[in-house]
């Protein structure tokens, strides 16, 4: 199945389907780590989980079953909501150490007594599959994409772009809208790397409108639902929706929401080239991209090549 479908019947946009592009990944993924497996290494991630956020516990069980499926050796650690700093550092030096475990993830948000950066920090960055340590931040922004850990939504959402326009992007101009380390700004660094012409645009950009209507790519990520109306998106542009928004949706009943991105789908779809709906557009990709990183961290650490299939590099 295509990525790409045919425009929707209420406008012209493409529709890019990342439900569809995360199914393949997750079958180049599972193939790969099949062939791992019987040169004799079998691909490990753990995932920690502190406290007992909701939304949190959902995610945890979507990465647990995702990794089950690809056939990874799969271990979760549910901490209590009242774990000190000491010990959860401690369960980080424990699992760096574990040659069994190739990838691991602390999911966040973290209770308020816990230093989310200095967690982070403690992970070893051959192991760090979300791409949010410094190590590989910096290897991303110097240019060393390949040997870094790309974090997870830009990285998928890098891929869903190359599907339209290819890895070669010289000569478009990208506006990227939100400057956060997990999606902003090394969204920005994987489009500059492709050669686009990049803006980064946030909260106080003067005539945020005016910037948005350059971009021949244009990547929303603000978690403002609906913030991107349709005048201003530059006509045939392609727009990548990194937003998950939940909002009151009194059309479905008393009490229901829905899940809305950044851009308001609607009427983008009567401008855009092509768009990514949500749900069903970047969200999918995020789990598929976690899983090839700990494919990669696995091969890494027997002295195989980095399987080529992450941003940059589409061999879909």
């Amino acid at each position: 199945m295509s990525a790409l479908h045919e425009p929707a019947a209420r406008g012209t946009a493409r529709v890019i389907d990342g439900k569809a592009t995360a199914s393949r990944v997750l079958e180049w993924v599972t193939a790969r780590a099949s062939e791992l497996e019987r040169a004799g290494t079998r691909p490990g991630i753990a995932v920690v989980i502190v406290g007992d956020d909701p939304a949190s516990k959902v995610y945890v069980a979507s990465k647990a079953r995702a990794a089950e499926a690809c056939g990874f050796h799969s271990i979760t650690h549910r901490l209590p909501d009242a774990t000190a700093q000491a010990d959860l550092l401690a369960l980080v030096g424990q699992l760096n150490g574990d040659p069994a475990i190739h990838g691991i993830l602390v999911q966040l948000p973290l209770p308020g007594q816990l230093d989310a950066s200095r967690v982070i920090g403690a992970i070893s960055p051959e192991k760090d599959i979300d791409g949010f340590h410094a190590l590989n931040a910096g290897r991303l922004w110097s240019g060393g994409g390949s040997d870094a850990f790309v974090p997870c939504t830009p990285a998928g959402a890098m891929l869903l772009i190359e599907q339209v326009h290819g890895r070669e992007l010289a000569g478009l101009e990208a506006v990227v809208v939100g400057r956060s380390n997990i999606v902003g700004k090394p969204m920005a660094a994987l489009l500059l790397a492709a050669n686009a012409t990049v803006a980064v645009a946030h909260s106080r950009t003067r005539d945020l409108r005016e910037v948005c209507r350059r971009a021949d790519i244009l990547v929303a990520a603000v978690g403002r639902p609906r913030l991107i109306e349709g005048d201003w998106i530059k006509p045939g542009a392609t727009v990548i929706d990194v937003g998950i928004n939940r909002v009151e949706a009194p059309e479905l009943g008393d009490g229901r929401t829905k899940l809305v991105g950044d851009v308001d789908y609607a009427a983008a779809v009567d401008v855009a080239g092509a768009a990514t709906p949500v749900p069903g557009g970047v969200g999918p990709m995020t789990i598929a991209m976690l899983m090839a990183n700990t494919l990669a961290s696995a091969a890494r650490s027997v002295g195989l090549a980095t399987p080529r299939f992450a941003a940059g590099a589409n061999v879909l």
